[in-house]
């Protein structure tokens, strides 16, 4: 009995550590409706610490290339990204057209885009630490000159 209830703590433990670490992250989340017959309504959340550690599951080969396609401009992007966190709620870009609304901003620490059309509608939300681990990770597999 005494066994089995240390397990269940151990168990417990474990959800608890990454149920926090995952919260602390945050969540990455992609919501795309579209507004016609048929039309798709797909909602993806997904913990934003994955990310990274997927990344290491990737075949060198594969993120070499990615790097070799995107290596002008990664530190760029690495760049933007770090400045980015330096302003938590920020609007950068507002696109009305007719009916057709896009907005990019920064709010609470994540990137967010929000494209809203009369036939669909998208959403994403990205922690900006993500992006910077990610372009940093990039980087760090380019090979040196």
């Amino acid at each position: 009995m005494i066994l089995l209830a240390k397990a269940a703590l151990g168990v417990t433990g474990t959800l608890f550590v990454a149920g926090a670490y995952t919260f602390h992250e945050g969540v990455i989340r992609i919501d795309v409706d579209e507004h016609r017959a048929g039309g798709s309504h797909v909602h993806v959340w997904v913990p934003a610490a994955a990310v990274p550690m997927a990344m290491h599951l990737v075949p060198q080969k594969q993120l070499r290339e990615a790097v070799e396609h995107s290596r002008e401009a990664l530190p760029i992007a690495h760049a933007i990204v770090k400045e980015l966190k330096k302003y938590p709620d920020v609007d950068l870009v507002e696109v009305v057209d007719g009916k057709q609304h896009v907005q990019i901003r920064t709010r609470n620490g994540k990137l967010q885009i929000d494209v809203e059309a009369p036939d669909e509608q998208v959403h994403l939300l990205v922690p900006l630490s993500t992006l910077e681990d990610v372009t940093r990770q990039l980087e760090d597999s380019a090979p040196r000159a």
